[in-house]
């Protein structure tokens, strides 16, 4: 399951902002990326300081043709990452927003150690990760990446708590284009077997290996709550039947103003990426709902898998 990375190119006088998707290119040797940043104060990640990470730089080619170092004369760079939390007994992505730079594995480990923000704990988000865990370090060399966790990582919990902490990390990882598999290291030690529960991490594990705690689609864009204009992008994962996925906009009465159909990249036992654009018409700005479901492969009348986000519609 791979992601695009966005880079935000915002004017820092007038706050406008313009978007650049493009995600890292493939590289088969490890390159450093310099020291690994420490945490903001009061956070629960930190990095250790003299370590240092081998991540490919961030001016490597994207799939798309776009380069993700490329300069946006007189503006501020942004980036945008995904990290992976847990919502209940699920894991579940949000986004998050960073200045520009080329250690953005590190920086969306870090953010992922230090937890949800307040209003992500306010929608259920939370987290598996002990406090107190460290990044000591990130490697990516012949697309696996190897994370370095502080010996904290591997406390308390039961069975669940466990996959749950490895999940995090895989998923948050996984998103990037140049990792194909992640590794674990506790101070610097390979880990084969992890905690006392045994779990065997003896080959690199992916999002897909933790598929028992993912939902069947997860929506990554639009975002509850958000402001929504003709054509809206929704786009997302899905490991759905025949990898079918479609698309409904609900307007305030709950009647059907919009549907289309896509494709991911991949399904029926493996979770692939979808994105379509949908066009829709109101008169009025106005609550509204997105509704992303699978197929009623079995005809019950009610599909297997379905997401509902709210939304804004504007007209």
């Amino acid at each position: 399951m791979k992601k695009l990375i966005a880079l935000i190119a915002g004017l820092v006088l007038t706050g406008s902002l313009g978007f650049v998707l493009a995600g890292c290119g493939a590289d088969k040797s490890a390159k450093s990326a310099g020291n690994v940043p420490s945490a903001a104060a009061g956070t629960g990640a930190t990095g250790s300081e003299g370590e240092t990470v081998s991540e490919p730089p961030a001016t490597e080619t994207a799939s798309t043709g776009e380069t993700l170092g490329e300069t946006v004369g007189g503006e501020e760079r942004l980036m945008m990452y995904q990290v992976w939390f847990m919502q209940g007994e699920i894991l579940a992505p949000v986004e998050r927003v960073h200045d520009f730079s080329r250690r953005v594995g590190t920086i969306a480990l870090q953010d992922l150690l230090a937890g949800p923000h307040g209003d992500e704990a306010a929608e259920g988000f939370g987290t598996a990760i002990p406090e107190g865990t460290q990044v000591l370090g990130l490697s990516i060399e012949d697309r696996i990446a190897t994370a370095d966790l502080s010996s904290e990582f591997e406390t308390g919990g039961g069975s669940l708590s466990m996959f749950a902490r490895l999940g995090q990390v895989a998923c948050t990882l996984d998103q990037f284009e140049t990792v194909d598999g992640v590794l674990f290291e506790l101070d610097g030690e390979p880990v084969d077997v992890f905690s006392g529960e045994g779990i065997i991490l003896d080959h690199p594990v992916t999002c897909d290996d933790y598929a028992d705690i993912v939902p069947a689609i997860t929506v990554e864009q639009p975002h509850d709550g958000q402001e929504v204009e003709s054509p809206v992008l929704v786009k997302g994962t899905a490991n759905v039947f025949e990898a079918n996925v479609t698309v409904q906009i609900l307007d305030s009465r709950g009647r059907q103003i919009a549907t289309t159909f896509t494709t991911a990249t991949c399904g029926t036992g493996c979770r692939g990426d979808y994105a379509v654009n949908v066009s829709f018409q109101v008169d009025r700005e106005q609550p509204g709902t997105i509704v992303v479901h699978d197929d009623d492969a079995a005809g019950t009348g009610t599909p297997p898998h379905s997401v509902r986000i709210p939304v804004t519609l504007l007209p």
